[in-house]
């Protein structure tokens, strides 16, 4: 369940979302690294959640709470680990109330919550959820879905990172130094090179294949990258090189169904 196509960002879909939002690409790389390290997907191609207790209770209005607190809690937090810890909660409140779990999730690059479907252009939160399973361009379409609904594309364009971290993280953004790290990843992409789509989606190509962890994808070609991608060679038949040649790049594909 939640398993889908897990296809990779593209450089078409960061060119829509950028000329979409009217926004510089440090900007935008710099809420994809602060929301969810710069992945959408975890190593078992289920998209990258958090799932939010306070927020099921509120839909629920509370008649959980007593039954199932770590689940169902007015005081946001009780998260866990990340990762697959995420879809065990998630299973369990859809368990009690499918519809108000799944609006108490937040989905993808983005980490858009699912009670906000209707905001960024879709008809159910069943459809968001279907879309964050097809493709980290869908995830990233959501995103800027909520980012235009908002209108807080103008603090990407002021770099005012107090005000973007109010509004698309909550009131408590501060906890977490959330406006510090936007302000810092933002700093870091102004001053140094991009990642690099080729080299992020075979990152994601060889994680979703086994060869990486949950923070292996960053579009940096470093001595991990070029490891597993000999280990992937050399298990497919191909000339054990290290690098991402036409020939690795296809059968990469063709094993994920991309």
């Amino acid at each position: 369940m939640f398993t889908g196509k897990a296809s990779p960002l593209s450089q078409q879909g960061i060119e829509t979302v950028l000329g979409r939002l009217e926004v510089d690409a440090p900007a935008l790389w710099a809420v994809l690294t602060v929301e969810t390290s710069g992945c959408g997907f975890l190593p078992d191609r289920r998209p990258k959640i958090l799932f939010e207790r306070h927020c099921f209770s509120r839909l629920t209005h509370g008649r959980f709470d007593g039954q199932a607190p770590d689940i169902s809690n007015r005081s946001a937090g009780g998260y866990g680990d990340g990762g697959a810890f995420q879809y065990a909660r998630l299973t369990r409140a859809m368990a009690l109330d499918r519809e108000a779990a799944l609006n108490s999730t937040s989905w993808g690059l983005g980490q858009v919550m699912g009670f906000n479907a209707s905001k960024v252009g879709f008809a159910s939160v069943d459809a968001l959820v279907s879309t964050s399973q097809a493709s980290e361009d869908a995830q990233l379409d959501a995103m800027a879905g909520f980012i235009e609904q908002g209108h807080l594309a103008r603090h990407l364009r002021n770099a005012d990172w107090v005000q973007f971290a109010f509004s698309y993280n909550g009131q408590d953004f501060q906890k977490n130094r959330y406006d510090e790290k936007l302000a810092l990843a933002h700093k870091r992409y102004q001053l140094g090179p991009l990642p690099d789509l080729t080299v992020r989606n075979v990152q994601l190509a060889l994680m979703l294949l086994g060869y990486g962890g949950a923070r292996f994808v960053d579009g940096w070609y470093g001595e991990a990258t070029q490891k597993a991608l000999v280990r992937y060679q050399q298990r497919a038949g191909l000339p054990a090189s290290g690098v991402p040649d036409d020939a690795t790049l296809a059968r990469l594909s063709a094993n994920l169904g991309w």
